[in-house]
């Protein structure tokens, strides 16, 4: 795809490109009334750079190598660069609301000559020259990188490669708009941290992360974390740690996960079963993959036996509409309007938490890096043939059957929309036997919390057998899970 086109505000910075069909329009178009307002108008929708809005069939795939030390440097270059170039918009909106506003002044025929005054070309002179540094910085960095020997290319240590999702998590759709190194490329790795190269066959499980975490997040070279307990309760099963950029769009983590599965299939034909466990996010993108599978015919999604979630938002995140509600109420503000637009630089991942959007369709024919009201997004129900296993979790530590208790959740997910419960269509059929609450429990701490990882070994281990000693979690009743010594939770 072509390059992107310089940039002259904030919002060209964050702006997805134009969908074909509107390449013939004038490129030219004036700010009208509100520059922020009428820009929001533009007909345009996110495109990922790295996947072809075509027929699913002809999607590309992120697929790729680890993240290198010169490759970090390159992107951090390029990250300085945009940083510079935003503060620099944002100054320059607030700097001619505040002068043109109050002087009535603030309409098409003033910011044109805005943009051409003396004012006007210094902020213009400030962006070019910070693109210019910028970009020679990267290209040399990115020259270097490709004349070096590749053998000799240092991998990141593991707190920058945190860092790096980190990032990924925040702004993770840009950085791939912007052909940034510092995107994170999907790929799964063994319980030793390497890429997965080995021949598999039998049981696979494959634990996927949340938001802004990677891989790592899950401890696998500890003793106590959840993967080793998987292993150690079945020996003959392998685990293995999907890591993605969590700040792509839902649906498309979830097609090249889906690609991804297929892959690994394809090329270990002796594959019996897959399990998924998926951690907030990672649940969503688990339950896309399973959408997109069996919409694409893929024959991995016959071999999916269990889908764990912990608490993923089924049914969306507050914190995000929270954070939506308080932008749109900054951008109504005289001179405050231009602030609002720093909401923009949260990833189009981020915001498809806001109700739990895994489908193309909750966001593909919108304008601008949204995504569908909850009551009009499209229903996505789990396999009949998978068994779906759902953990909640709450931050008070004893059984308060209350709703401000559940809207409290772990702090960032509520109990209803962890456990997949909606009105109508939307809700997810799972057992009452398969879902459990956790009390005492934060949304970080379900990653390794002794009683949750227990239960999900179990439910592993059961397997939907009846017979296994587990008891019949089918039918039987709902899970509440309380601390042994009770502590005050913060």
């Amino acid at each position: 795809m072509p390059n992107p086109k310089p940039l002259d505000t904030i919002h060209d910075l964050f702006a997805s490109p134009k969908r074909e069909s509107d390449a013939s329009s004038d490129s030219s178009t004036h700010f009208q009334g509100d520059v922020y307002e009428q820009l929001a108008q533009l007909e345009y929708i996110y495109v990922d750079k790295t996947v072809r809005l075509m027929s699913d069939d002809n999607r590309d795939t992120i697929l790729g190598k680890p993240i290198s030390i010169v490759d970090f440097f390159e992107g951090l270059a390029q990250l300085a660069t945009m940083g510079v170039v935003e503060v620099t918009d944002i100054v320059e909106a607030i700097h001619r609301e505040i002068i043109l506003r109050p002087l009535g002044r603030f309409n098409e025929k003033n910011l044109t000559k805005w943009q051409r005054g003396i004012t006007g070309r210094i902020y213009g002179t400030v962006r070019n020259v910070m693109f210019l540094v910028g970009n020679n910085l990267a290209s040399g960095l990115h020259l270097y990188n490709n004349m070096r020997n590749q053998k000799h290319t240092q991998p990141l240590p593991k707190n920058l490669k945190r860092l790096v999702n980190i990032l990924n998590g925040v702004m993770g759709d840009h950085l791939i708009n912007h052909d940034n190194p510092l995107a994170v490329s999907m790929v799964l790795y063994n319980r030793r941290c390497h890429l997965q190269h080995d021949e598999l066959s039998g049981r696979i499980i494959i634990l996927c992360h949340g938001l802004c975490m990677s891989h790592l997040s899950w401890y696998p070279s500890e003793s106590d974390s959840l993967g080793a307990r998987i292993i150690h309760s079945r020996p003959t099963s392998t685990v293995l740690y999907l890591n993605y950029n969590t700040g792509r769009r839902i649906s498309i983590n979830g097609h090249d996960f889906s690609k991804v599965l297929q892959d690994l299939v394809d090329n270990n034909p002796d594959i019996s079963q897959i399990d998924l466990v998926g951690h907030s996010m990672g649940g969503l993108v688990a339950r896309s993959a399973l959408f997109y599978g069996k919409q694409q015919g893929f024959n991995w999604m016959k071999r999916v036996g269990n889908l764990v979630t912990l608490g993923s938002p089924h049914h969306g995140a507050s914190l995000e509409r929270i954070g939506n509600f308080v932008q749109d109420r900054i951008a109504k503000l005289p001179f405050a309007g231009s602030l609002a637009k720093l909401g923009d630089l949260r990833s189009a991942g981020i915001i498809d938490l806001r109700y739990g959007s895994i489908r193309d369709a909750d966001w593909q024919a919108l304008e601008g890096r949204s995504v569908l009201p909850a009551e009009f997004r499209h229903p996505t129900r789990l396999p009949l043939h998978v068994r779906a296993y759902f953990v909640a979790a709450t931050l008070v530590e004893a059984h308060y059957d209350s709703k401000a208790t559940s809207l409290l959740g772990d702090g960032l997910v509520t109990i209803e929309s962890a456990l997949g419960e909606h009105a109508g269509e939307h809700t997810l059929s799972v057992p009452e036997g398969h879902k459990a609450i956790f009390y005492g429990v934060s949304h970080y701490k379900l990653l390794y919390n002794d009683r949750v990882q227990q239960q999900v070994v179990a439910w592993l281990l059961c397997n939907g057998r009846s017979d296994a000693g587990y008891g019949d979690y089918e039918f039987g009743p709902r899970i509440h899970s309380y601390p042994n010594n009770l502590e005050v939770t913060i």
